[in-house]
Order: structure tokens, then sequence, then C-alpha cells
């Protein structure tokens, strides 16, 4: 399994600051369907990259088949200890995807699982979704002034596709925290103030999702992409940042498969393409510049950007 081990030297802004990058995710395998390639290419290039993980995923369903046969580890368990194992599994699964991804430093931010929208889950005290919002937007913001990233990576404000409650919190404590952290009333036993530069939303572009889909028709003769994925918000035309990352795209298969819990190596979801046959028919990932702090900086659908430190001097 090829693993983000090479570094350049350390990239750094114009005061001397190491460049950074901080994204903000809700469970563990998370950050391997969204944004590993461009997290392992910008941790090669020298760029500190930090994984800020909300819950630890103990509501997750065992979505690998595999794993209930005979002989395997939830072979025959009753539902306490299915729990119980996968509370031990996923951690070591979370591990083992930021190695491959190649993050400088991960972060918990202490919460449980809230389970899927409207499930009785969502009431447990110490989920992530009733946890107050001042008090869960300060741990992020205290990691802020700790880490120093000038670019902060979260979900997108379109929850109609995902309504899950921990993501719809992610991306509100995110904005919040993107806002406060340079703000010395907010949090003043936080660390010292720091203002993030750029805020960008994750997004499965229609232009992806629809190349993928024609590719898996020709290669393989069917999709799991049915009309309820089209049918899903267009948000193409906010799209700001296009990054090429097909060289990357092993970071994302082997993150992926990192979770052994939560993906099923047959699945053709996932993996129905090649890194290469996928790097060949879309080698993006796309971006949504959300908030600048830089001054007469706008890209746009007509002006891409191909980097998320675009418009940030180096030193």
């Amino acid at each position: 399994m090829r693993k983000s081990t090479l570094r350049s030297s350390p990239r750094h802004d114009v005061d001397g600051n190491p460049l950074c990058a901080l994204t903000v995710h809700a469970h563990p395998d998370d950050e391997a369907s969204k944004g590993a390639p461009t997290f392992a290419m910008y941790s090669e290039s020298g760029i500190r990259t930090v994984l800020v993980c909300c819950t630890g995923g103990e509501e997750g369903d065992l979505n690998n088949p595999a794993l209930k046969e005979p002989g395997m580890p939830f072979y025959g368990l009753d539902e306490v200890a299915h729990q119980k194992l996968m509370e031990t599994v996923r951690p070591v699964e979370l591990a083992n995807s930021v190695e491959v991804i190649g993050f400088s430093k991960l972060h918990m931010l202490g919460y449980r699982d809230s389970g899927m929208a409207e499930s009785p889950k969502n009431l447990n005290p110490e989920c992530f979704h009733m946890a107050d919002m001042d008090e869960a937007t300060g741990r992020l913001v205290k990691l802020i002034r700790a880490e120093k990233p000038q670019v902060i990576v979260t979900y997108n404000d379109d929850h109609r596709g995902y309504p899950h409650p921990d993501h719809v919190k992610v991306h509100e404590i995110s904005v919040r925290a993107f806002e406060r952290a340079g703000d010395p009333t907010w949090y003043p036993d936080a660390g010292q103030v720091w203002q993030p530069l750029k805020m960008y939303y994750s997004v499965w572009s229609r232009s992806r999702l629809t190349t993928v889909h024609e590719a898996l028709l020709r290669l393989r003769g069917s999709s799991p992409y049915d009309e309820n994925w089209f049918s899903r918000p267009n948000m193409d035309d906010r799209i700001t940042t296009k990054m090429n990352i097909g060289k990357y795209l092993w970071a994302r298969s082997n993150s992926l498969k990192a979770h052994a819990t939560q993906v099923d190596e047959n699945e053709p979801f996932w993996f129905g393409l090649s890194d290469e046959e996928l790097a060949d028919a879309y080698p993006f990932e796309d971006w949504i510049l959300a908030k600048s702090c830089l001054e007469n900086y706008s890209p746009d659908a007509q002006h891409l950007e191909s980097d998320l430190f675009a418009g940030i001097k180096e030193r």
C-alpha cells in the first residue's frame, strides 16, 4: 500500500509561519472520501496538513460484509459486542488512514457520533449533534489558534444531498470558528488569536459524477450512480477551484481501504474504476472558496484557481 512519505522542505508565508491547511471532518473515513489526494499532495510539497475529526464514528454501521463471515472479527456478535468492537477498531482505522494520506497532525474534537438523521442516537447527550454550539466552536478555535492554518477546509452549506447531523454541525462550527479565531473577544483563554485567510467548502461536482458514471458504463457496463444521485443539488456553478490531483488518487483508494469496517473493496461505488482509469476520466478535486480575507482576490467560475493557497504570499 502506497503511503505519503516523501517530504519537500517546509514552506512558509511572508511572516515566517509554516504554510498549513486544516480540514474538519465529522467521522473517521470522511477524510478518505473528501480531499485525500489534495492533502496528500500538499503534505508531500512541504505544507503542514492538519485533520480535525469531530467524532469517533462509534455509531457507524458495518458496511463490509466480509467482516461478518465465519472467522472474521464481527462474526456472530450481538449488538453490544458489535458496538464495543466498532469503538475499538475505528480509531485504528483512522490512524492508518492518516498515515496513508500523510497528515502532519490529527486532532479529535472529542464528541460521540450522532448517528443518522432523526435516529434516537441524535439525542445522546454526549453526541456532537447535542453539543453546545459555542462550546464546540471554542474547541475548534483553540486548535486553529494552535495550528495557525492559512487555509481551512470544511463541508459546504447545502445539506440537501446528505443531511447527516454531524456533517451539518461540522459546517456550522467551522464557519463560526473561522470568524472567531482572529477575534480576541471570543475565547480569550483559547490561545493567541489567529485569522485564517481562506475557507473552502468540499463538493462532489456534477461534472465529476457524470464523467465517472459514463466511464463506468463504458468500461464496466454498469454504474452504481442512479437517478437519486443526479437529482441531488448541482453546485458546479459555485466551484472556484479545480485541482489536478490525478497522480495522488492512490491516497483516496488506500485511505478508503484503511477503513475496512466502512468500505467494501468490492464495492463499485468506491472502486469501480482503478486509480489510473479515474485519473483518465476525471483527475480533479473541486472546491468552493467560501470566505477570503485576502484583499482584491475573488476567483469565480470563469477564473478558476488551481491551488487552495493561491493568493497567499510565501516567503
